[in-house]
């Protein structure tokens, strides 16, 4: 009994440590995407296939979620590129729109300067053997208005009746974003502080060797 869940334990430690998987490969393509969005934004500006990349992005996130779950790869690098990509593509807007003057220059600052704020948290971490703490419900919903808020401002910049539309939905969405995005961020920093505040909680060391099983543990 031991030996066998050992065995299963050293298999969820080898999927944990993978690399080269499907779901890893989907979050590569996806941070390829960024340059190419900015290319079309700022370049040809073109709009409309920028928001096809967006489209695509927002596909992808899902997808590669849904395949690291059903396939049973989870990795921590997959865990580590799909926030990341989520970011980079918030920075990547941001700095368009604002370049693009859709919106204005306080909205570009205030996004990256709360990641800016949590990326100074990253060393106290590491001192209890964390690189980042698990990405919660909130956060995941500020993303995502965020994500819905972007392209509306896109499409509003114009003055017809539906590109008016879309600005008011884009700025209530970006409003909401910003707002919870900040307060993720603030709740993300109250875990950093709690988790320091407990000297004896360290982050699991999954290259130690598995413990054999109590042989008491399953008796009734």
């Amino acid at each position: 009994m031991s030996e066998t869940r050992g065995a299963r334990m050293t298999t969820d430690d080898e999927q944990r440590a993978a690399v080269w998987t499907l779901p890893n490969a989907i979050s590569g393509l996806r941070l390829l995407g960024v340059p190419l969005f900015l290319w079309l934004v700022l370049g040809p500006e073109a709009d409309v296939w920028a928001l096809v990349v967006l489209m695509i992005s927002g596909f992808t996130d899902w997808l590669d979620g849904y395949l690291a779950r059903r396939l049973n790869q989870t990795s921590k690098l997959g865990e580590i590129l799909d926030p990341v990509a989520d970011r980079l593509y918030i920075l990547a807007v941001v700095i368009g729109l604002g370049v693009r003057e859709i919106v204005p220059w306080w909205v570009v600052v205030i996004l990256p300067a709360r990641d800016l704020f949590l990326w100074c948290l990253v060393p106290f971490l590491r001192t209890r053997g964390y690189s980042a703490l698990p990405v919660h419900f909130l956060g995941k919903a500020a993303t995502a208005n965020l994500l819905y808020a972007f392209p509306l401002l896109f499409v509003g910049d114009g003055v017809s009746t539906f590109e008016t539309l879309a600005k008011v939905f884009g700025w209530a969405f970006a409003i909401w974003g910003i707002g919870l995005y900040w307060w993720a961020g603030l709740l993300y920093a109250w875990q950093v502080r709690k988790l320091l505040a407990d000297r004896d909680r360290r982050a699991p060391d999954l290259n130690a060797p598995s413990k054999p099983a109590d042989p008491g543990a399953g008796a009734a």
